[in-house]
């Protein structure tokens, strides 16, 4: 395949160099002309739904309001792991203004989760701090809180286990006794093998090998999770809930609560921001139904800022032992990964992140040959989400830093193996993922030259400064987990020539919304604020698998352009017979239609709309659409093309560490990410800018730190986050390659960010200081004990002729 064309739009060169051109890139630039013919497409566009929320407009669902509305609260477990011997709730039932209590011996449940190994109400065990034991819904929250006080739980004290490595060991407390099919606390494992390692091996110049370790992190969203239900007199449930994945969550709460699927409507109010912490379903989410079902009321559950710390979905800890292995020329020959993911106390999608960590290993750069041996342990904590980055930031934090570890020992520049190794567009990766389009060698150039890289990296430790580099590849097509990955839309035409998109995708807050009209816009030939998106109720939208894997813009979005461009066929066809020409030779331009070589021969949009819904035989100008990448699930083997596009990028991170107190200060971060064609660039850069903001987080801050399995410090204050302080001046390069299958070329960008950054920390922390991080975050305490400790890397250098597995340590 010939070599995709690519756009570069560069921000501001902080060394004061010339301005990265993108004639620059081997005359593999788009000229000019091909972007400035879209009318809505590559154009700056504000959120549509920036006003309402800066007005104060935008109605979250702690904000509705309805008659009867009571304030469900949830007693959780105070123990790690614990039989409970008995449940009395009847002192609660009594406390006036109380109308529902529930516990798992009064309501019908049935386990839910990818295992199915949970249950919404814990029935004879609770497994970690924040389990969920009983519930009550009240007429205030005053009320309700009360209520829980009364309850009265017995509990027997069991032993448990916090460390996924001492977890897995045949003496360790088994957290799912009850079920015969479980090893263990072994919840799965995740094995893949291409090519022969162990040969590999003998025939590499230089092996690099490793432990690097993530710790529990959370995804803190603005808005706490809020769930309302509410049962109509006929039985009919409605829930307003943020979750991600409707359909999915309507099915999963017929399934566990014995409901009838058909009667249950789902509506997204506004969502307060996710990252990834609201994909799944969760107790509370069924809770909600069953105070409702319970209290005949509707009730509304708001978790407090502690419960979204304890008792939501979190981004696991993986620990990776890596070993990487090149010839001389710097060819990378293998990789060989041990890890072992802590989900937790139970499997949700959370258990899956390996999917994607997997592909890290396997397909970042050109490697022949490559080993992962996984086991996803159970312990007694909160267990594992689908957080931003799915598993990626955890793997792209090993084998980045091991790019640059090997480099260093083969006496080669990073940037250099990096460029050596790249993918490129056309590639298939041994595990089957498909490189449509691929600009990851222009970001590595663009960041390199932005940095003053090749002057400045290794120069600067003397005044404890150092430069360091990550990339990264993730899904930017969607990532086939079920048997569709795909999304309707219906484009409908009204009278007046205004165009209503109802999509199944969701907006997060992400931007979709905007994203999807401009398509629409784009594609019918008419103004972005002629388009209504309408995306909320299931009775109304068309199904979607949900919003997850970085898909949204790339799937619904191809989508949304599929039912617009039958609906403007439609309105051409019309227009066809009022300017007695050939549709061929018609064009539609700021809603209205033209006769291509003749402008002046042209009817506004709506007028023909009108007449389409007026003649004899015409009617309402509607469009339906639905499309499903064209992917499937990978094997047994874990082979298979599981997206349709992937995304690339390469960041470089500018730290100042004190040796006297281990502090890590970001000076400036330099990204370059290939988006495949800027939908929005606003858009975009806004993606990357949150998304490093993220990642600086884990990188440098955020951890749930956990004692005898207790978060102990689950609130804003102590967590970590960064403020604005924290965030140093981003430089953001968008690098357009035009994907073949997205949407105008578009690929997904909403998680990329991210990923690169912990990577690119830890490797400017070794330039720095000459020692090499091995976990995140980067905290300052840690950093001074690796200092006084000298930790070092473990690299062998071989002679070119094959040798034993032997080898000193390089230091």
């Amino acid at each position: 395949m010939a070599p995709s064309c690519c756009q570069v739009r560069v921000g501001p060169d902080l060394n004061g160099a010339a301005e990265v051109g993108s004639d620059r890139w081997d005359g593999r630039a788009m000229p000019a002309s091909q972007v400035d013919e879209f009318q809505v497409i590559g154009k700056r566009v504000a959120k549509l739904d920036a006003p309402a929320k800066v007005t104060g407009r935008t109605v979250y669902a702690d904000d509705l309001s309805m008659a009867g509305l009571l304030e469900g609260a949830i007693l959780r477990s105070p123990h790690a792991h614990a039989r409970i011997r008995s449940i009395d709730v009847s002192a609660a039932e009594q406390l006036p203004g109380v109308r529902a209590v529930i516990y798992a011996g009064n309501v019908t449940q049935r386990p839910f989760g990818y295992s199915h190994d949970n249950l919404p109400l814990k029935r004879d065990k609770v497994r970690f701090i924040g389990d969920e034991v009983a519930a009550v819904a009240a007429i205030d929250e005053e009320t309700a809180k009360a209520a829980l006080s009364m309850i009265k739980v017995d509990y027997e004290v069991l032993p448990a286990v916090f460390d996924p490595f001492e977890a897995l060991e045949e003496t360790a407390p088994v957290i799912h006794d009850e079920r015969p099919d479980i090893v263990g606390n072994l919840s799965m494992r995740w094995d893949y093998d291409a090519g022969d390692v162990d040969e590999a091996a003998t025939r590499a110049a230089v092996v690099v090998e490793g432990d690097y370790s993530s710790p529990q992190a959370a995804p803190v969203p603005i808005e706490t999770h809020v769930i309302v239900a509410s049962f109509d007199p006929d039985g009919h449930l409605t829930v307003w809930s943020p979750v991600h994945m409707v359909f999915m969550y309507r099915k999963e709460l017929a399934d566990c609560l014995g409901l009838d699927w058909r009667h249950i409507t789902v509506i997204q109010p506004s969502v307060g921001g996710s990252f990834g912490g609201k994909i799944d379903i969760d107790s509370h989410d069924f809770i909600t139904v069953l105070l409702a079902r319970h209290s005949g009321r509707p009730v509304r559950l708001a978790l407090s800022r502690e419960e979204e710390f304890t008792g939501t979905r979190t981004r696991q800890p993986i620990h990776f032992h890596l070993r990487t292995g090149a010839d001389a020329e710097g060819n990378l020959l293998f990789r060989d990964a041990e890890v072992v993911s802590d989900n937790g106390a139970y499997n949700a999608w959370g258990s899956h992140a390996m999917l994607v960590a997997m592909n890290t290993v396997t397909s970042m750069y050109r490697v022949p040959n490559s080993r992962v041996r996984c086991s996803v342990a159970y312990t007694n904590k909160n267990y594992g989400g689908s957080v931003r980055g799915f598993g990626n930031p955890q793997a792209t934090f090993a084998v980045e830093q091991q790019m640059e570890e090997l480099a260093d020992a083969l006496g080669m520049d990073p940037m250099d193996l990096r460029l050596r190794n790249a993918n490129q567009s056309g590639d298939v990766t041994p595990q089957g993922l498909e490189i449509t389009s691929c600009g990851l060698s222009d970001c590595l150039r663009i960041v390199r030259e932005q940095s003053g890289w090749d002057q400045r990296r290794g120069t600067m430790r003397g005044r404890h400064r150092g430069l360091g580099a990550a990339a990264f590849i993730h899904v930017g097509g969607g990532a086939r987990i079920y048997a569709s990955d795909g999304c309707g839309a219906v484009v409908k035409v009204d009278d007046s020539g205004e165009v209503t998109l109802i999509t199944g995708a969701s907006e997060l807050g992400q931007g979709s919304e905007t994203v999807l009209a401009m398509i629409v816009a784009e594609e019918m030939g008419i103004p972005i604020d002629s388009v209504r998106v309408v995306n909320s109720n299931t009775d109304v939208k068309p199904w979607d698998v949900g919003v997850h894997a970085s898909r949204t813009t790339f799937v619904a979005g191809n989508a949304a352009r599929m039912a617009a461009a039958a609906a403007r066929d439609k309105l051409l066809e019309t227009a066809s017979e009022l300017l007695e020409t050939p549709a061929g030779e018609l064009r539609v331009r700021d809603g209205v239609v033209e006769v291509a070589a003749d402008p002046s021969r042209r009817i506004e949009l709506g007028r023909v709309a009108r007449r389409r819904l007026l003649r004899e035989g015409g009617g309402v100008v509607m469009a339906t659409a639905f499309y499903d990448p064209p992917t499937h699930n990978q094997d047994k083997d874990y082979r298979g093309n599981i997206s349709a596009a992937y995304g690339f990028g390469a960041h470089v991170a500018e730290v100042e560490v004190d040796p006297g107190t281990g502090m890590v200060r970001l000076i400036n971060l330099w990204t370059a990410h290939d988006v495949g064609r800027a939908i929005n660039p606003m858009s975009c850069e806004g993606q990357i800018e949150g998304g490093a903001a993220m990642g600086i987080g884990l990188a440098l801050s955020e951890e749930l730190v956990i004692f005898d399995g207790e978060i102990v410090a689950p609130n804003l204050h102590d967590y970590g986050m960064p403020t604005a302080v924290d965030v140093p001046r981003t430089v953001v390069n968008l690098v357009e390659t035009v994907d073949p299958l997205g949407p105008f070329g578009a690929k997904g960008v909403g998680e990329a960010a991210l990923i690169p950054v912990p990577a690119a920390v830890a490797n400017a922390v070794a330039d720095a200081t000459g020692v090499r991080p091995r976990e995140y975050p980067m905290r300052p305490w840690k950093v001074k004990a690796w200092i006084d400790a000298g930790e070092s890397s473990h690299a062998s250098r071989r002679a070119a002729e094959p040798a034993d597995k032997g080898g000193g340590d390089n230091g």
